[in-house]
């Protein structure tokens, strides 16, 4: 009986055996890849083993449902990874970050011209040379990009379609145990101390970046005797914001409007960069040690959040706040920064701006910024479902490469991933905001990744056991070291010897090269730091969208 039902269970109920399947697969796969040795674990790839195990042992879904659902996970995953980086995509292609791209860029191409020169001579097929290309820089979206490709040439048998999911399987253990092996043999045979490294990398970085200060300012200048505010000498220049003042006149502490006038005595609380508050010194006269946060008044100040869609991408200049509420702006927080509050800075979804004034003012200036912790949490589905249609349409789109035989389309993978940075950089378009929370967009890459690796793994597994035993399983590993291990390790050695580049910058360029978030963990753990990241997120948005072209150049130059 049970027999029979089990039978018959995949038939008449087809949907619900997909999710049964897919859910033992997810849960296995994560729990899989939640098992560490010394800090290192297979992560979100333990989806794509558990899928094979189950399919080695017969367990399958429709054709129809698998391709679906693999399809729809993987345009998620590439999705949100473009919402992510896409606001910092384009300063990270600026002068401070071009070296260090060109190296990554140098990573990818190298990875590819081994795959192709030691692939070709061990007699590979070209999906093979493909996959393992994929596995071995663990860049699952490519691996999407290569299926897409092959399945628009109309001469690939299923065997033919079968081998990039094997050779990515394959490859996928050494590329993440290879790229900490070249940060190991970087280290040691330059003989590095890495926790130096950090401490001086840190210090470099920190440099420019000042904190914002106060600094309370007594008028001793008489030249300044009837200028307003706004116009004190250098103040716009050095980006020095004066919050409050007290004046000579009346001993009452104001809000300081840009427009109110001055006098000799006045005692001005001025914020900036400490040597901006100091050049505001020299200009207006002396430092006082009066407290204008603690005498009595009617002043106070508030953290302000920046959720209004009809503020998004305007200045503070434009918004007027000390004209129209009476109220300043003395700080901004954005991403963990501290901003000047530059009359021409442009706001931000979700930036946190210092407001000082009477606590009317400052309600009445919260209402037009929005200050809603609920919308700031809030996912507006609208943008996503807008993103995803027009990458799709985007990467339908025939692009003629000269010299490469038939048209070449971004896909699935690229199309989603290419719109989604464009939006994401560009932040806002009419009433729609291309802003997603960290908790929702992590949320649904993970289910993406999921989604796609359950599938692959599951349509890998009825030949991988069969060619890891009985065909060429450890000529594919050899090759697929080889294109993990050999660009990492030259691109290591040049950095180091022409570029002369900290090792902390090396690990966040080679980890970001190889869009790989295990390896960026053991950089900070042998750092003793996450400054690796600086070097991570600069090329990995670059270096992302060239692997998902790359892969999907191999299968329409070479099999077209």
């Amino acid at each position: 009986m049970w027999q029979e039902w089990l039978e018959e269970f995949p038939k008449v109920h087809a949907v619900g055996w997909t999710v049964l399947v897919l859910s033992v697969v997810a849960t296995l796969g994560l729990w899989l890849g939640n098992v560490k040795y010394r800090g290192i674990g297979l992560g979100i790839a333990g989806v794509l083993f558990a899928g094979i195990f189950l399919g080695h042992l017969g367990v399958e879904i429709d054709d129809g449902w698998l391709g679906f659902i693999r399809e729809f996970g993987l345009i998620l995953f590439v999705y949100t990874i473009g919402i992510q980086v896409g606001p910092g995509f384009f300063s990270s292609l600026k002068k401070q970050g071009l070296p260090m791209n060109l190296l990554a860029v140098g990573i990818v191409l190298t990875g590819a011209l081994i795959a192709v020169v030691l692939g070709k001579w061990a007699g590979f097929e070209m999906p093979l040379i493909a996959g393992l290309f994929s596995g071995a820089t663990t860049n699952t979206p490519s691996l999407g990009a290569i299926q897409e490709a092959l399945r628009n040439l109309p001469s690939i048998t299923q065997a033919q379609a079968s081998l990039p999911a094997l050779g990515y399987a394959v490859a996928y253990p050494f590329g993440i145990f290879g790229i900490l092996l070249a940060m190991l043999l970087i280290r040691f045979g330059f003989r590095i101390d890495p926790i130096m490294e950090a401490a001086s990398f840190l210090e470099a970085q920190q440099g420019p970046r000042k904190k914002v200060k106060r600094r309370t300012v007594v008028v001793r200048n008489r030249q300044l005797e009837g200028r307003t505010i706004g116009n004190i000498p250098g103040m716009r220049e050095n980006e020095v914001v004066v919050s409050r003042i007290r004046s000579v006149i009346d001993g009452v502490v104001r809000t300081a409007q840009t427009d109110l006038t001055i006098h000799p005595g006045d005692i001005l609380l001025a914020v900036g960069t400490p040597e901006a508050l100091d050049d505001f010194v020299v200009v207006v006269g002396e430092v006082s040690e009066v407290d204008l946060l603690q005498t009595n008044g009617l002043l106070t100040s508030q953290r302000v959040l920046v959720t209004s869609k009809a503020v998004y991408g305007r200045t503070l200049r434009e918004l007027e706040l000390s004209e129209r509420h009476e109220v300043t702006v003395t700080r901004i927080t954005r991403a963990d920064m501290e901003l000047p509050a530059r009359a021409n800075i442009r706001l931000q979804f979700g930036d946190l701006l210092f407001v000082v004034g009477q606590k009317a003012n400052i309600d009445a200036a919260a209402k037009v910024l929005g200050n809603s912790v609920k919308e700031l949490n809030h996912t507006n589905f609208i943008p996503v479902f807008i993103g995803i249609a027009l990458g799709i349409v985007l990467g339908s789109i025939p692009l003629h490469v000269p010299g490469v035989p038939s048209a070449v389309h971004l896909g699935l993978a690229g199309g989603p991933l290419l719109v989604s940075i464009l939006l994401s950089h560009i932040g806002r378009v009419g009433p729609l905001i291309w802003y997603m929370p960290p908790s929702a967009n992590l949320a649904l890459r993970e289910l993406g990744i999921v989604l796609f690796l359950s599938c692959v793994g599951l349509k890998a597994g009825e030949h991988f056991v069969e060619t890891i035993m009985n065909g060429s399983g450890l000529q594919w590993m050899a090759v697929g070291a080889a294109i993990t291990f050999i660009p990492l390790l030259l691109a290591g050695i040049v950095a180091r010897v022409f570029m002369k580049d900290n090792f902390t910058n090396i690990c966040g360029l080679l980890a970001g090269s190889m869009t790989d978030p295990p390896a960026l963990a053991f950089a900070n753990s042998i750092t003793g730091s996450d400054a690796p990241a600086v070097g991570y997120a600069t090329v990995y948005p670059l270096t992302m969208l060239l692997r998902i072209v790359v892969a999907q150049l191999l299968i329409i130059f070479f099999m077209s």
